[in-house]
């Protein structure tokens, strides 16, 4: 069964705080606000099983600046 309401992220920096968070609507891509920028993690067609269900997965793709 697939939990929509929560995704895992695969990649980026190593130290990101949290690998599973909550996805409202399934979406092409997240923006995680991390160190003064944004992480960007695209959808992809892969799920994993966790303690909280299977999830789809995110993988990351780049990394934009908050302007500022």
């Amino acid at each position: 069964m697939t939990n929509a309401t929560k995704a895992v992220l695969e990649g980026g920096p190593e130290d990101l705080p949290e690998r599973i968070v909550p996805l409202t609507t399934p979406v092409p891509d997240l923006k995680i606000p991390f160190r003064g920028g944004y992480e960007h993690f695209k959808a992809t067609t892969r799920h994993q099983d966790t303690a909280e269900g299977q999830l789809p997965i995110y993988e990351w793709w780049e990394r934009t600046e908050i302007p500022g």
